[in-house]
């Protein structure tokens, strides 16, 4: 997450460490047929954050600055499912205004999302539940900026990145109290924002340095405690969310200076999506049966904030 008062210096950098970056051609590029599928508005501050996938191929996003929740339908047709409490006066550190950041989609329909205000009473862990008002499950610490979120449904454990703070909570769909489940140096911020993104994946707990710019892997031990952080890419400055392709530790990630990357094994990173297919500030991807989709926030470009597909080649 890298609002765009806070990104500028940022992408002067990205722009700079570009040519390091080898473009994949139209030829071999392994995605293919982007396309917008929804355009937002952005005078209502209809800000994608982050993006989970339904079942019946509905897209699940978090409008950031809005405090809402919606749903994208397969046809594009977007539907605001709830919204979150204002605080009486937003304090949220780095940012000043309530947001709303990750999300996560529960097999029983429950929509998981982070939120912060900067004061006690709202920054947590929030579940939002067919039929019910929005409720609080998690408190989270009011100083700092929770961010990405990801759901183990086997286990019941939900963990949350802190951007401010550079670690990772653990908590229980159950509620209760949230607990610091992994911290270091690779997860700290440098000079606004650090772990960022978060996924589960082969054993692991993946997450993003946007500082840094690091791709980073935490193994979970069969006690469930963390193990020792490992950085697998490096070079993707200004990084956000991310997904994996299916296809072993290969992932996609998406980095607000207008690019998606497709990130090998090894740490070699290609850029896959530019501005010139339609990302305004992408901020998250998602990977279901062979199509990506990729949020833009518009938080750099100030214009057109929207939902593009595109295909996973083979």
């Amino acid at each position: 997450m890298h609002p765009r008062s806070a990104l500028t210096a940022l992408a002067a950098a990205a722009l700079l460490a570009s040519a390091a970056t080898t473009t994949a051609s139209a030829a071999t590029a392994p995605v293919s047929r982007p396309h917008v599928t929804a355009h937002f508005d952005l005078a209502a501050a209809q800000q994608p954050e982050n993006i989970a996938l339904g079942a019946d191929g509905s897209a699940y996003l978090t409008f950031s600055f809005a405090r809402q929740i919606a749903r994208v339908g397969p046809f594009g047709r977007t539907q605001v499912l709830a919204a979150l409490p204002a605080p009486a006066k937003a304090d949220t550190p780095n940012l000043g205004k309530a947001f709303v950041g990750g999300i996560a989609h529960a097999h029983d329909g429950t929509v998981y999302v982070t939120y912060a205000t900067g004061t006690a009473d709202l920054t947590g862990i929030w579940a939002v539940r067919p039929g019910a008002l929005p409720h609080r499950i998690a408190a989270l610490p009011a100083d700092g900026l929770p961010n990405g979120l990801a759901l183990d449904d086997r286990t019941g454990h939900l963990y949350v990145t802190d951007s401010v703070h550079g670690v990772v909570y653990r908590a229980s769909v159950c509620g209760g109290t949230a607990t610091v489940w992994a911290e270091g140096d690779a997860l700290q911020p440098s000079t606004f924002a650090g772990a960022n993104g978060v996924r589960l994946h082969d054993g692991a707990v993946w997450t993003t340095n946007a500082d840094k710019g690091t791709v980073l892997r935490i193994p979970v031990t069969a006690r469930g405690t963390a193990g020792s952080v490992q950085v697998r890419a490096t070079g993707m400055p200004s990084i956000d969310d991310f997904a994996f392709t299916g296809r072993g530790d290969t992932l996609l990630a998406a980095r607000n200076d207008n690019e998606v990357d497709l990130v090998r094994p090894d740490g070699r990173h290609t850029a896959v999506l530019t501005a010139a297919d339609g990302l305004r500030t992408p901020t998250s991807v998602a990977v279901r049966h062979g199509t990506v989709y990729v949020p833009s926030a518009s938080y750099l470009t100030n214009e057109d904030p929207n939902l593009l597909e595109a295909h996973l080649g083979r």
